[in-house]
């Protein structure tokens, strides 16, 4: 197939072959198969809830798991995890670039259709995603994360569930508009296998605000 581009959101370019995503897949370290396993088994999880659990559990633990699963999966690797403002980052062992997974809205997987993340995010997200891209600075994170953490560009694993099938994108985020990010200078399709239907709805709540919570890295230990 012809690697063809055109126009994105903010006037970046995105491919539209589909060896351009998975090769772009490959230079970030990261796998269908990676992404895959951890929607999976955070669909298996939330099968758990019942009808006695708030009704926002679902949607918060899809979150939560299927982030918790992507670092159980990299930190064998040399990937570092950190929920520094309540944002789930991943951290490739070269500093070069960062992981979260959020819920979306809109065309996900789809470059013919706009798409943003599913709920409204605060300053902290704001200011991240206005970052990415950036050449950062060597500050007091050098130590730990080899660059200020903030300044390390965060892909976003994007997923929505749409009559029963998961729809996942790996995308740049680079700007806000209100509190919803919706703006990528760079855009993966992932071609996911069918995944069951979690029979639940993972919509209401996907992720927290901004809050002032400390920052807590987590060193998983074999038994």
């Amino acid at each position: 197939m012809v690697s063809e581009t055109y126009p994105a959101s903010g006037g970046k370019l995105r491919s539209l072959d589909p060896e351009h995503w998975q090769q772009r897949l490959t230079e970030l370290d990261v796998s269908i198969d990676l992404f895959a396993q951890a929607l999976d088994m955070a669909a298996a999880d939330i099968r758990s809830c019942t009808e006695f659990d708030a009704p926002a559990m679902p949607g918060f633990m899809f979150w939560s798991r299927t982030n918790r699963y992507l670092a159980e999966a990299k930190v064998h690797e040399g990937w570092r995890r950190t929920n520094r403002d309540s944002i789930l980052r991943l951290v490739h062992p070269s500093s070069s670039h960062a992981i979260t997974a959020i819920s979306a809205a809109g065309g996900v997987g789809d470059l013919d259709k706009e798409v943003r993340s599913k709920n409204p995010k605060g300053e902290a997200m704001a200011r991240l995603v206005e970052k990415n891209g950036q050449i950062p600075l060597m500050t007091a994170d050098q130590a730990i994360f080899g660059k200020q953490l903030d300044d390390i560009p965060v892909w976003f694993l994007l997923y929505k569930w749409q009559t029963g099938t998961l729809l996942a994108e790996l995308s740049l985020p680079v700007k806000m508009n209100g509190k919803y990010v919706n703006e990528w200078q760079e855009r993966l399709p992932l071609a996911l296998p069918d995944l069951q239907d979690p029979g639940t709805d993972i919509s209401l709540l996907d992720d927290p605000l901004d809050s002032n919570e400390p920052d807590v890295d987590v060193e998983l230990l074999e038994g």
